[in-house]
């Protein structure tokens, strides 16, 4: 099983599991889930080479500064876990936020990565009009100055609304307490809020938006490194519209169709991750 770690960065620390040797494969995970959602992932990988799967800032058991919690501090932070552990010739693993995480880092160091795996995750920037009514009305909340903090600072409604949404075989209590361990009030909350606000939606924040359009440049060209992307149906972020806007315009992008599963797909099928993951390695002669 994964042993748990802490590393300083910066002025605060990363916690994160670790199993296997060899090179590295990290596993970055999104809002509001922590390292926990790897777990039935990374022990049939380890076998593959350094399983490295990191609390974001702020979430999970790694440090909650006192910072804004805004994208480009999670892509700081992040930067310097993989300077501390000094990570070279690394696979990226990543969904939801993870997945922007990962490519962003991948862009931008492009000698340190041999390939990308997301799911789940920002392929573009987004419109509202990608959005179902539900899903619209939610996040406009979620976005609105003093009513987001009520929905998730003081209510702590994000968290429940996420897991019901996004899992579709439940959670388990024990796996839902680790879930809600990291936030036992309001201060401890705003990572998780200050996340759905930093989905570029029409444009804003403009700084998010620009991020994403980088990488989309960057997996425009076709001499990337290998990059897979696994879908789940039509459900999350995984509408049509956007894959066949992916297809036609990320061309180093490898689509992987596997079975239906909720927004945090390590919780509903695992399996399916690690198959298609290890054909992938396969394929990249890994």
């Amino acid at each position: 099983m994964p042993m748990v770690h802490q590393v300083q960065v910066l002025d605060s620390f990363i916690s994160y599991r670790e199993a296997g040797t060899g090179s590295p494969i990290v596993f970055l995970h999104g809002n509001p889930t922590s390292s926990h959602v790897w777990r039935n992932v990374i022990p049939p990988l380890a076998g593959r080479g350094r399983c490295l799967a990191p609390d974001l800032i702020g979430m999970g058991d790694s440090g909650k500064p006192d910072i804004s919690y805004r994208f480009a501090d999670h892509a700081r932070y992040l930067d310097a876990w993989f300077d501390a552990l000094d990570l070279r010739d690394v696979v990226l693993v990543g969904y939801d936020w993870g997945g922007v995480l990962a490519l962003d880092w991948a862009r931008r160091h492009p000698d340190r990565v041999r390939g990308v795996a997301v799911f789940e995750t920002f392929l573009r920037p987004m419109r509202w009009s990608d959005w179902p009514p539900q899903g619209e009305q939610l996040f406009r909340a979620l976005r609105t100055p003093g009513v987001g903090e009520q929905l998730v600072l003081e209510q702590n409604a994000f968290l429940e609304k996420s897991f019901a949404n996004g899992v579709q075989r439940g959670l388990a209590e024990g796996d839902r307490a680790v879930y809600q361990a990291p936030y036992p009030d309001a201060a401890s909350r705003r990572p998780v809020l200050q996340w759905p606000r930093e989905i570029p939606i029409d444009g804003e924040p403009a700084d998010v938006a620009a991020v994403i359009e980088r990488y989309d440049t960057w997996l425009a060209q076709p001499s990337v490194k290998p990059v897979l992307l696994l879908t789940f149906g039509d459900t999350g972020l995984n509408a049509p519209s956007i894959i066949e806007w992916a297809r036609a315009n990320l061309r180093s992008l490898e689509i992987v169709p596997l079975r239906r599963a909720g927004h945090h797909a390590p919780e509903d099928a695992p399996e399916d991750i690690v198959r298609a993951l290890q054909a992938w390695m396969d394929r990249s002669a890994w």
